[in-house]
């Protein structure tokens, strides 16, 4: 005899009722996926956390050693080489430290008058060195110093005062510089300061500026050897 339909879906309905795990494995799975995936996504984050100390470390360790290298050369150029007074010895090389504001072309004229130039950067270690004493020569933000760089005969085309290009592996402009910003200026802003009060970022503190704007500089011209004074730092 066939039985009643209501019988078989009773039937189905005790069957379900006997394995609730019919019911209740999908939302079990979306929840162990759920917190795989916030295990994953926290993962990562720590990864990446890690990955960020680490380099930060790596460039402070780096900064250290070159500051290391930089003093071993200066202490042993100094046995040997000598600046007048006035000037500080750093690497075979004597700068002067200007406080007094004027034009780059002024400032530059000034230099060629102590029988220098103002500075050209031929290498990260100078930068360094040069980045480093300006922090404690600069009483503000803006107190910066001129460089021997300038694109004023060709926009976009820099060269220091000895004629040559700026080197592309040894450029240490700030963020988003130079803009050749025309605000202050219609002739825009063709020469280069550089300095940071608080310190820079990778060494990179050169700001474009408009040429005749007053800043103190930094001359530079060659070590003697025997030289009787010497300012050195």
């Amino acid at each position: 005899m066939r039985r009643p339909q209501g019988g078989e879906e009773g039937e189905a309905a005790a069957s379900e009722y006997e394995n609730p795990t019919r019911t209740s494995k999908l939302p079990s799975e979306k929840v162990v996926l759920l917190v795989l995936g916030s295990l994953l996504a926290a993962a990562l984050i720590i990864i990446y956390r890690l990955s960020f100390d680490k380099i930060q470390t790596n460039q402070a360790v780096q900064t250290l050693k070159e500051e290391k290298e930089a003093l071993r050369r200066n202490i042993s150029d100094e046995m040997f080489l000598k600046c007048e007074a006035g000037w500080e010895l750093h690497g075979g090389t004597c700068y002067n430290f200007s406080t007094t504001k004027s034009s780059w072309n002024e400032s530059r004229d000034s230099c060629k008058d102590l029988g220098g130039d103002l500075v050209k950067i031929d290498s990260r270690e100078e930068q360094m060195l040069l980045e480093i004493k300006l922090r404690g020569l600069m009483e503000e933000p803006e107190d910066r110093f001129w460089i021997g760089l300038t694109d004023s005969k060709e926009e976009g085309r820099w060269l220091w005062v000895d004629g040559s290009p700026l080197n592309e592996s040894l450029k240490f402009w700030s963020n988003k510089e130079p803009d050749d910003w025309k605000g202050q200026n219609p002739a825009g802003e063709d020469c280069v300061r550089m300095g940071e009060k608080g310190g820079a970022t990778d060494l990179k503190c050169w700001f474009d500026k408009s040429c005749n704007v007053p800043h103190k500089s930094i001359c530079e011209k060659s070590a003697v050897s025997g030289q009787t004074s010497c300012v050195c730092v």
